[in-house]
């Protein structure tokens, strides 16, 4: 089996995927769409945001998707 490296945009991707998941699992939802908080939420944010910069690998800029 091949080891797969993560990069650290990859990484932080994974923390914050896992503490958006244990928010879910605390307010007992699926989605943050069903949350009431999903406008003000910094967990949420905070995973966009690595979201974006695992896609971009933190250089900026736009996607074209």
């Amino acid at each position: 089996m091949e080891k797969v490296s993560l990069d650290e945009w990859e990484i932080e991707l994974e923390i914050k995927s896992r503490e958006l998941k244990i928010c879910q699992e605390e307010y007992n939802i699926n989605s943050c769409l069903s949350c009431s908080k999903i406008n003000s939420c910094k967990v949420r944010d905070a995973y966009v945001h690595a979201v974006y910069n695992s896609m971009n690998k933190g250089a900026g800029g736009g996607f074209e998707f």
